[in-house]
């Protein structure tokens, strides 16, 4: 069931928002530059096991509104904020992917972890996606500076170039066609604006701030999010426990679906 909640006067956002009468929830952050229909293989099977199971799209993505500005981790984290109040979710589960996972960080230091009883973390581009002068992990800002001209060059070259590294196995032409048509159905601006955040934005007090228990999964051959950031992640968040998935890369949750749905579960339900 989709259905949109407005987040500011012009800006309504989508939610994707499967069984509604589940007794826990797992609010679903979707990275860039695809939709809440990257986790479709967790909500086909996560609902079925009786989880209600909620994807937003953010601003400028998906089936969300598309407007100029916005793209800053704190108006995101705050269009979280306002679902979930609309909702009146309580005692969720928040899991975010990559800039998912960035958003859903400040989302936590922000507000405090309204409603959310426990943070799950897939691949998050944190506490910086790029190195910097004291920070020697992440991507080379370069490569992120190359993403930006690409997008405002060829968008659909570049997102295939993405693609090409998003997934550590083999995926088939036709899956290949479908992760290219979620990111054509971004906006162009909203694609840049979030690259250029990344360049922006830091979380190293964001990660302190975080006291729920917290489950990190990162692929070790991540060619996106570096494999050492999910470490940092994990001595830096109190109640963290980290799994590392020796078969997958950036996309975790279809490189290795079986085996993240099972340690999703095995942490929800602790």
């Amino acid at each position: 069931m989709g259905y949109y909640i407005k987040v500011e006067p012009n800006v309504k956002i989508y939610v994707e928002d499967l069984n509604p009468c589940g007794e826990k929830t797992i609010l679903f952050l979707h990275g860039w530059p695809g939709s809440n229909r990257l986790f479709e293989y967790q909500f086909d099977k996560l609902s079925e096991l009786g989880y209600r199971c909620i994807g937003i799209d953010t601003r400028g993505f998906g089936n969300s509104d598309k407007p100029w500005d916005g793209y800053d981790y704190n108006t995101l984290a705050d269009d979280v904020k306002t679902v979930i109040e609309t909702l009146k979710l309580e005692n969720i589960t928040l899991a975010g992917h990559s800039t998912g996972g960035a958003i859903a960080i400040r989302y936590m230091a922000r507000h405090k972890g309204y409603g959310v009883s426990k943070l799950a973390l897939f691949a998050a581009a944190a506490p910086s996606l790029i190195k910097r002068p004291n920070f020697s992990y992440g991507l080379d800002k370069e490569t992120v500076l190359q993403l930006i001209e690409g997008t405002y060059t060829d968008r659909p070259k570049m997102l295939q170039g993405f693609g090409d590294i998003f997934f550590h196995k083999h995926i088939t032409e036709e899956f290949s066609n479908w992760f290219l048509q979620l990111g054509l159905q971004a906006a162009g601006w909203a694609t840049a604006a979030i690259s250029n955040t990344w360049l922006d934005e830091v979380l190293f007090s964001d990660l302190e701030a975080i006291h729920v228990p917290t489950l990190i999964i990162h692929g070790i051959h991540d060619k996106v999010v570096p494999f050492s950031l999910g470490k940092i992640q994990s001595k830096t968040i109190k109640k963290a426990k980290f799994i590392a998935f020796e078969d997958s890369g950036h996309a975790t949750f279809y490189d290795e679906r079986e085996r993240f749905n099972k340690e999703l579960v095995k942490f929800i339900n602790k």
